[in-house]
C-alpha cells in the first residue's frame, strides 16, 4: 500500500477500479452461491449421526475416526462429513464433552449403504431446501426502501441486493467507522450523549454492539441462510453449526461494513443520518416516504426500526397503523467475578484453556420466572440509552471473552394488563418512567446504579459514589435498586435468585452485584400485519419486521424475519428499471 501511495494518480485509480471490479465478481458469486447452495447439497443422500461424543481436549479433525468406529466401517469408506450442531456437555465437570449431530456422505458402494441404512445408528438427513423465489412479474414502480441497518434490515437489504433490487438503505445514525470513536468517547466520558448516534442508532442498529450472539431457538434453510451469509462477510467457520455462536462485539462493525461494500456493489444505497418522520399512502396504497434527508418515491418499505426508536414508534401510531401493546421482559443486569463462574462449569484450570470464560443459561420457576438473558463471559456492562435523561443497561463482551467480570440480564415478563393503561405504547411508557429514575439515580450523568446483590437481598443499601466492582466503565454510583422496577418484577427477582444461587452452587451470587435497570429486552409493542403477505392490513407495500415490530427476540429470528419479507417482495414484484 505505501507503494500505491507513492504512484501516480492513473495508477492509483486503475488499482481502486481492480479492487472494484474484484468486490463486483465476489457478490455475483455470493449471489449464485446462496441461490444453489442448499439445493446442490440436497441432491445427494446423506445420512445423519447424532450424540456423537468427543472429549473437549479432542480436535474437530478426530470426528472422522469417531464417525468410523460408530458405523462399524473403515475410516476411508466414508467418503464426507459435515458437522450439523455441535454443544458442551458440562454435566460432568470431570468429564467435559462436545455433543456432535454430523452429516455423513454415503459412499458409492451399494452393499456398503444397504448396511449402514440398515444396522448402523445413523438415519436417512435430507436437507431442506432454502425457498428462493423467481421474481415476480408485476414491476415495481421505484426501488424497494428498508428504514433501519439492524440485523433484520441488512439480511433484508442484502437479500434485495442479491436478487438484483437495488435497494435503499436509509439509517437515523452514522457509518459504523464514525459510531464506533463516539460511543468509545461517550464510556470514557469525553463525549455527550448523542441521540442519533449511540449502542441504538447507527449502521448495524443495537446488534452492532449487543455482543454478536447468534443463539436461536428457530432453525431450518432460512436460518442456514442467514448464518452462511455471516461467514460470507467475516464471521468463522464455525458459527453454522455451534450451539451457542458467538460473532463478539469487537467483530461486529467489520461485518456490517462488509454487508454494505456487497449491498453498494450489487446496486444497492445507504442513506446515513436519514431518520424516517412519515409516509403518504393513497387508495392504502404507499406511495412515499418522509425523511429528515427530504422525500422518497417508495411503494415497497420494509420497517426494520429496532426496539428502541421511540419517536418513530409514536409517528407511525400517530399515522394510524395498528400497534398492539405486547408482554416485554425487565430486570436488572448481574455482574459475578468470572473466575467464579468458570470453577463452577469447569471445576478444572485445563478446561479453561480450551473453552475460554464460561457461560451460563440458568431459569428459576415460581410465581414469575426468572432467568439469565444475553449472558456475556468476560463482557462489559454498557449503557443502552437512545433517549437524554433516561438509563438502561445492557450487556456486551469481545470475541476474545477476556474482561474479569461475567454479566447477564435477569430478567421477568411483564404483562399488557400491568402497564397501567390500554394505550397501545403504554409499555414503552412504563420503560420510560423507571428509566427515568435510574437516570436521576446515577446523578443524571450516566452513571450506572449498582447494589451488591447480597443488600438487595436484605433490603441494605448505601448511597453515592462506590467503588463496588464493575466493568460498567462511565462509573456507578451506589443506591436502592428497588426504585427502578415495579414492585412485581421485584418480588420476582427476590423469589429468584436464591434458587439460582442454589443451582449454581453459591457461585451465581458470591461477590456479585447487580445493576440497573434492564429494559430492552424485547419491544413493548407488536405490529399488526398479514401472516401470508406480512404486510400491514391497509398498508399496502408496508412491512415492519424484526425486534422493533414485535415478531423477532434476537440477531438471528430478527435477520430471518427480515429476509422472509424481503422474499415477499422478490415473490411478488419485479426490480425497477428506476435509476
Amino acid at each position: 500500500m505505501n507503494r500505491l501511495n507513492e504512484s501516480g494518480p492513473f495508477v492509483r485509480i486503475g488499482y481502486f477500479v481492480f479492487q472494484a471490479i474484484a468486490v463486483r465478481k465476489t457478490v455475483l458469486r455470493d449471489r449464485r452461491q446462496h441461490s444453489t447452495l442448499l439445493s446442490i447439497n440436497a441432491a445427494f443422500m446423506k445420512l445423519r449421526l447424532t450424540n456423537l461424543r468427543l472429549p473437549v481436549e479432542d480436535p474437530e479433525e478426530k470426528l472422522g475416526t469417531a464417525i468410523a468406529r460408530v458405523l462399524k466401517v473403515k475410516q476411508e469408506d466414508v467418503s464426507g462429513w459435515r458437522i450439523l450442531r455441535k454443544s458442551l456437555d458440562a454435566r460432568s465437570r470431570k468429564n467435559l464433552v462436545f455433543v456432535y449431530s454430523v452429516a455423513i456422505d454415503l459412499p458409492d458402494d451399494d452393499q456398503l449403504r444397504k448396511k449402514l441404512l440398515d444396522k448402523s445408528p445413523a438415519e436417512v438427513f435430507e436437507e431442506s431446501r432454502f425457498d428462493d423465489p423467481n421474481c415476480g412479474a408485476q414491476p415495481l414502480k421505484h426501488r424497494p426502501v428498508v428504514v433501519g441497518t439492524g440485523p433484520a434490515g441488512l439480511l433484508a437489504g442484502y437479500y434485495l441486493a442479491l436478487k438484483g433490487y437495488r435497494p435503499i438503505l436509509i439509517e437515523r445514525g452514522v457509518a459504523v467507522k464514525e459510531r464506533v470513536p463516539q460511543i468509545r468517547a461517550f464510556d470514557r466520558k469525553h463525549a455527550d450523549h448523542d441521540p442519533e448516534n449511540n449502542y441504538l442508532f447507527g449502521e448495524g442498529g443495537a446488534g452492532a454492539f449487543s455482543d454478536g450472539k447468534l443463539t436461536c431457538r428457530m432453525s431450518g434453510p432460512d436460518v442456514d441462510w442467514v448464518l452462511e451469509s455471516f461467514v460470507d462477510c467475516g464471521g468463522k467457520e464455525s458459527i453454522r453449526y455451534e450451539h451457542r455462536p458467538h460473532l463478539g462485539s469487537n467483530k461486529l462493525p467489520m461485518i456490517c461494513r462488509n454487508y454494505r461494500r456487497k449491498i453498494e456493489a450489487l446496486g444497492g444505497e445507504y442513506r446515513f443520518q436519514c431518520r424516517l418522520e412519515g409516509f403518504k399512502l393513497i387508495d392504502g396504497q404507499l406511495e412515499s416516504i418522509q425523511t429528515s434527508s427530504g422525500s422518497i418515491q417508495c411503494d415497497q418499505l420494509i420497517l426494520a426500526i429496532g426496539h428502541s426508536a421511540r419517536d418513530t414508534y409514536e409517528m407511525l401510531h400517530e399515522a394510524g397503523l395498528p400497534i398492539q401493546p405486547k408482554a416485554f421482559q425487565l430486570g436488572f443486569r448481574i455482574e459475578q467475578p468470572q473466575e467464579n463462574v468458570n470453577h463452577w462449569k469447569y471445576g478444572h484450570e485445563r478446561y479453561l484453556d480450551l473453552l475460554g470464560a464460561a457461560d451460563y443459561s440458568i431459569v428459576a420457576k415460581g410465581g414469575r420466572d426468572l432467568y439469565s438473558f444475553c449472558m456475556c463471559a468476560g463482557g462489559y456492562v454498557i449503557p443502552s440509552v437512545s433517549e437524554p435523561g433516561y438509563f438502561c443497561t445492557n450487556g456486551m463482551s469481545l470475541s476474545r471473552h477476556d474482561s474479569k467480570f461475567a454479566n447477564s440480564g435477569l430478567m421477568v415478563t411483564i404483562e399488557p394488563n400491568e402497564f397501567g393503561s390500554t394505550h397501545p405504547l403504554a409499555g414503552m411508557e412504563l420503560q420510560r418512567k423507571y428509566e427515568e429514575i435510574a437516570f436521576r439515580l446515577g446523578g443524571g450523568t450516566y452513571q450506572c446504579p449498582i447494589q451488591m446483590a447480597d443488600d438487595f437481598l436484605k433490603g441494605r443499601h448505601t448511597s453515592g459514589a462506590t467503588d463496588l466492582p464493575s466493568s460498567y466503565e462511565r462509573g456507578t454510583i451506589s443506591c436502592d435498586l428497588r426504585q427502578v422496577l415495579p414492585p412485581s418484577i421485584l418480588k420476582g427477582i427476590e423469589d429468584g435468585l436464591p434458587i439460582m444461587n442454589e443451582k449454581m452452587k453459591g457461585a451465581f451470587l458470591k461477590d456479585a452485584t447487580l445493576v440497573g435497570p434492564e429494559m430492552r429486552g424485547s419491544a413493548p409493542v407488536r405490529f399488526e400485519r398479514d401472516r401470508i403477505t406480512r404486510q400491514v392490513p391497509g398498508g399496502g407495500g408496508l412491512y415492519p419486521v424484526g425486534e422493533g415490530a414485535g415478531y423477532a427476540g434476537g440477531i438471528i429470528s430478527a435477520a430471518v424475519d427480515g429476509l422472509r419479507s424481503a422474499r415477499e417482495i422478490v415473490r411478488n414484484f419485479a426490480p425497477t428499471s428506476e435509476s
